[in-house]
């Protein structure tokens, strides 16, 4: 398909999911840097790189949020949880663990 053929509704439709994307990626930066923080603090306050409680009640309410807007909540949550592994990881890396 070259350029020229496809429809300019569908160009627009991509390019509109090419700046969500980019703000995906810039929200997901600055959600690294906010749990670095906390990362840090938890490290001061000798606290656990791990609250079991805390990824509970985000993935419940990340669950609900996707059955209010109708999105894939295996999907959804594979994707959170993949998230907070790396941020466990990283609270890990600072506390020396």
């Amino acid at each position: 398909m070259t350029e020229e053929s496809i429809p300019p509704q569908l160009l627009e439709a991509r390019n509109k999911i090419d700046e969500v994307d980019n703000k995906l990626i810039l929200l997901l930066a600055e959600r690294f840097d906010l749990t670095r923080q906390v990362g840090e603090l938890k490290a001061r306050s000798k606290l656990s790189a791990f609250d079991p409680g805390r990824e509970a009640r985000k993935l419940a309410t990340i669950r609900a949020l996707c059955k209010e807007h109708e999105l894939n909540v295996e999907l959804v949550e594979g994707i959170f949880s993949q998230i907070m592994t790396e941020v466990v990881k990283n609270h890990r890396r600072f506390q020396g663990e």
